[in-house]
């Protein structure tokens, strides 16, 4: 397959209205307007709702294919595909679970390992959502089970399960949904509505969390009080910053940090009139540091931008945008506050965007989110 190449002038483009504080205070935000164009390049077609794409130390493309349940690879050279060998009858798809979050160890070419979450069949009929370690022959042919680093995060219906994975210096970081149970982003018994942080290699809680000394399934929690994590990102100064869902109003961007609490209280039931922040509970929530305001836009999967190449958009959070159909970049200054955001043309035409990857070479991997065998992934370049 030969790839498609689009190149558009880039206009920027107010996209919502936001905030560096949070749902509270939103206002709008400063844009100026770059003279800039972007090469895309649609890389792969054919399919399906594709969760999260990473970058092979070979350069192939691993893809999870959430509804299909398949780990599939990329040749990026010709866009051919092939499915590996992999159990996908034990993954339980619905809604909006199935085969979701991926990540590459980065050793991965000595260890041979990868992670995914999933929705997962249990042996009684149940099901939860949980993150296991695979390794991949070098023939890229076949995934072979390793171990189950968590279990037991909550899947009801397949209604909010995340479920975003990241390595980071300090664990493997996991961003779950809170099962539309309005009880769980609150409870620090649960895994539902929650970012999590455990070794990579066995899964027990890290070290310096921040109730690592209790028991039970508090040890993994990093921060709480969410709705549905959608996105992780690392940012070069080691900050870690979340993408979350909203209810009709005020999806989110968070800058996270050990222990806090993000502020999704939707009881009694699960009453999503609530606010994204309720600051009415006992202690310290949270804003979000980028707020949508009403209406919702669906962020999703984000990354950040690196390489000199990409001017004024390095360095900004680039986030795949579902409902609003763009690529978002977003800028935030030293502390943390939002300066702009921008959504150029040339990446507004491909409909739902689900992820958005940067490569070691600086360019992005986007995958569409459209379905019925019609996605693709694009490599986002910057003008040159």
């Amino acid at each position: 397959m030969r790839p498609r190449i689009v190149v558009l002038p880039c206009l920027a483009l107010l996209v919502a209205l936001i905030s560096p504080l949070g749902p509270s205070g939103s206002a709008l935000a400063p844009e100026a307007a770059p003279a800039a164009a972007f090469r895309v390049d649609v890389i792969a077609t054919g399919l399906d709702h594709p969760w999260e794409v990473q970058q092979l130390p070979s350069g192939h493309l691993l893809v999870t294919q959430r509804s299909r349940r398949t780990l599939t690879v990329v040749n990026v050279s010709n866009g051919n595909k092939r499915d590996l060998t992999f159990p996908s009858s034990s993954v339980w798809a619905s809604g909006e679970t199935g085969l979701l979050g991926l990540a590459i160890d980065p050793d991965f070419t000595r260890n041979r390992r990868i992670y995914t979450c999933s929705g997962w069949q249990k042996s009684d009929g149940s099901h939860d959502i949980r993150v296991i370690a695979w390794r991949i022959d070098t023939a890229l042919t076949t995934a072979t089970f390793d171990e189950v680093l968590v279990s037991d995060i909550p899947s009801i219906t397949g209604r909010h399960g995340g479920c975003r994975l990241l390595i980071a210096p300090s664990g493997l970081i996991i961003g779950t949904g809170d099962a539309a149970v309005g009880t769980k982003p609150q409870s620090l018994n649960s895994f539902g509505g929650k970012i999590l942080r455990v070794n990579r290699f066995t899964g027990q809680p890290a070290s310096a969390n921040r109730w690592y000394s209790r028991t039970g399934k508090a040890r993994s929690i990093l921060t709480y009080g969410h709705r549905n994590v959608q996105g992780l990102a690392l940012r070069s100064n080691g900050e870690l910053w979340a993408v979350e869902h909203g209810t009709y109003r005020d999806d989110e961007i968070n800058r996270i940090a050990s222990g806090r609490n993000y502020g999704w209280n939707p009881v009694p039931g699960y009453d999503e009139s609530r606010p994204m922040t309720d600051h009415s509970l006992p202690g310290t929530q949270y804003g979000a540091r980028w707020s949508s305001g009403n209406p919702t836009i669906a962020p999703s999967g984000a990354d950040f931008v690196t390489g000199a190449a990409w001017g004024s958009y390095r360095n900004t959070l680039a986030v795949s945008v579902l409902k609003g159909q763009r690529l978002m970049f977003v800028k935030f200054d030293s502390a943390g506050h939002l300066v702009w955001t921008r959504s150029p043309t040339e990446l507004r035409q491909y409909g739902r965007l689900r992820d958005v990857t940067t490569t070691a070479a600086h360019s992005l991997l986007v995958t569409t989110d459209n379905g019925d065998g019609q996605d693709v992934i694009l490599r986002v370049r910057p003008p040159g």
